[in-house]
């Protein structure tokens, strides 16, 4: 493939996955910073796999697999940057910050899968984008059963949230979480 069929294939292919991108680098990113920091991380990834990308494959569990496999060596790293990060913090956000007011649950949402590990936070994105058992399983190298402990469990962990501070979320019952 020629750079410049490259370069479309990717734009065209960032076109399909954008929203699948945003959703991993919020749940491992919090601050607007890290946010650019690792979707620029996550997109340079995504660049050098493409000549290794087969049909055989699906784009999404492609895209999963590198963005999830970036997040999460990102946030390994994360000790050490958070150290380097803080001296700079009160130079505020370089970049303008969204106008619209977010929705407070989603907000809430992304504060308790950024308290999770980096494997329960892959898996806890991968089903917030409407991904089956058997499409996360093959993502992240598990069985499909193991999938649905895990998930169980951290719907419990979130549940357990949610009664314990209940002024912190906006749903006091197991009903409202599924």
């Amino acid at each position: 493939m020629t750079g410049d069929d490259q370069k479309q294939f990717f734009e065209a292919w960032l076109d399909r996955h954008r929203g699948l991108l945003f959703k991993v680098v919020r749940a491992y990113a919090r601050r607007p910073q890290d946010q650019d920091d690792l979707l620029q991380e996550v997109l340079f990834q995504l660049w050098r796999s493409l000549p290794r990308y087969t049909p055989e494959v699906a784009q999404t569990t492609w895209t999963y697999r590198v963005a999830l496999y970036t997040a999460i060596g990102w946030a390994r790293k994360e000790v050490v940057r958070t150290r380097r990060v803080a001296l700079f913090e009160d130079h505020g956000h370089l970049l303008p910050q969204p106008t619209e007011p977010t929705d407070p649950r989603l907000d809430w949402l992304y504060g308790q899968i950024d308290r999770l590990g980096p494997f329960d936070r892959s898996l806890t994105v991968l089903l917030l984008d409407g991904c089956s058992y058997r499409e996360i399983a093959e993502v992240l190298g598990i069985t499909p059963s193991h999938v649905g402990v895990k998930l169980h469990r951290i719907k419990k962990h979130l549940i357990n949230q949610l009664k314990e501070n209940p002024d912190d979320g906006l749903c006091s019952t197991e009903d409202d979480m599924g």
